[in-house]
């Protein structure tokens, strides 16, 4: 679960414990968990893999030190260093419970995003793994960030642990509209030479919330989304750098928080 972009671009962690690598279950930091998947797929989107056995029940950790926090395109927070944090537990049968939260470096009293999630991953065949879950998105900040709160149903498919398709819903909370929110999205995760990897991804999704005004007459419904970019990965640690795109700005949702166009994350796990 932890969040940075798979789904489009890093980050805030959350915690998508996915089945991967051969019968493997994987913990993405929200990348594209994030695409975000992923995760989203994506906290993804999501994307940064911390393998646990599928044959054995266990507890897993992860800490990370983000540049910004950004879900699916869109910016949660400044562009100001993040520090987050993500527990799972995993059952031999493929379940997963998770939890992870989000400070900023420079007021570690005030979280800015708590995340939990209850997930189920099985493999489909030699090649494909599949997971679905319940996610429920807390940003605590101020009023401008409470208005993501959510909860999200959705399913990835991954195959051989490089390519990941996603698709989710999602009911805002603070929203008029009680209409379910939709979003799809694709992942690469491409191993390379010396411990690297290539990770790219794209997306489209409904906006949560409408633009402020005075962008709030005949705005689009849904804006794109995409990331690529380097990880390194050796043992515990893995270092990220994705290069951000997103047509939120270009397509009327002016008022919304910047989004960094490079985003940069490092995590232990343990």
């Amino acid at each position: 679960m932890l969040h940075n972009q798979s789904r489009g671009g890093i980050h805030g962690i959350r915690f998508a414990v996915t089945a991967r690598r051969r019968g493997e279950v994987s913990v993405r930091l929200n990348r594209w968990s994030v695409l975000r998947v992923c995760a989203g797929v994506s906290f993804i989107a999501a994307i940064f893999p911390v393998s646990l056995h599928a044959q054995s029940t266990g507890l897993n950790g992860v800490v990370a030190l983000s540049s910004q926090l950004v879900d699916r395109g869109q910016a949660i927070t400044p562009s100001t260093p993040i520090l987050q944090g993500a527990a799972s537990w995993t059952s031999a049968s493929g379940w997963s419970l998770g939890l992870s939260g989000s400070t900023k470096v420079r007021s570690p009293g005030q979280m800015v995003e708590t995340l939990a999630q209850v997930s189920r991953s099985w493999s489909l065949s030699s090649d494909w793994q599949m997971q679905t879950g319940l996610l429920y998105y807390n940003y605590p900040g101020n009023s401008r960030s409470r208005v993501y709160n959510r909860a999200e149903l959705g399913a990835s498919w991954i195959y051989r642990d490089v390519l990941t398709l996603g698709l989710s819903a999602a009911h805002v909370f603070r929203s008029g509209n009680q209409r379910p929110r939709a979003a799809a999205d694709i992942g690469l995760h491409w191993p390379l030479a010396w411990h690297f990897s290539l990770v790219a991804g794209v997306g489209i999704a409904e906006s949560l919330i409408p633009p402020h005004p005075p962008y709030t007459y005949n705005y689009p419904s849904h804006y794109k989304y995409g990331h690529i970019g380097l990880a390194w990965a050796r043992g515990p640690w893995q270092m990220e750098l994705e290069h951000i795109e997103t047509d939120l700005e270009t397509s009327g949702w002016r008022g919304n928080l910047d989004v960094s166009p490079w985003v940069a994350t490092i995590s232990w796990s343990f």
